[in-house]
């Protein structure tokens, strides 16, 4: 996982026409990293970075273990991900496809919890 801090301008070919640009940019491919906000839930530790850029085939399970790492929490114990504060997904379940349906503005929102909140 990277921080993601700053937004890459977009790779400009002098030969490239307008149609190119169009036809292009009609293709839709998805990105090949997103971007997630943790928010803190109840007993959790807030995060001195909250913001990162993430492979889309990560699972919940990585992101949950790169979590507790940075909060210095012992593997054993147990933390939460919640999607908008509402659900947990499944810890095998690939970043990629949670962002596709619940991101808004381009940022998967993921709140994480210490113990059982929302769900």
């Amino acid at each position: 996982m990277s921080e993601s801090d700053s937004a890459f301008p977009a790779e400009e070919h002098p030969e490239s026409t307008s149609e190119t640009k169009e036809a292009s940019s009609s293709t839709n491919k998805p990105k090949p990293k997103v971007t997630l906000l943790f928010k803190p839930a109840g007993d959790a530790p807030i995060l001195k970075k909250k913001k990162f850029l993430v492979e889309r085939s990560r699972t919940l399970a990585s992101i949950t273990e790169f979590l507790k790492k940075m909060m210095k929490i012992d593997p054993s114990e147990s933390l939460f991900l919640y999607v908008n504060q509402v659900f947990s997904p499944a810890l095998d379940t690939e970043i990629g496809a949670v962002y596709d349906s619940f991101s808004t503005e381009d940022t998967l929102i993921l709140s994480y919890c210490k113990s059982f909140a929302w769900g």
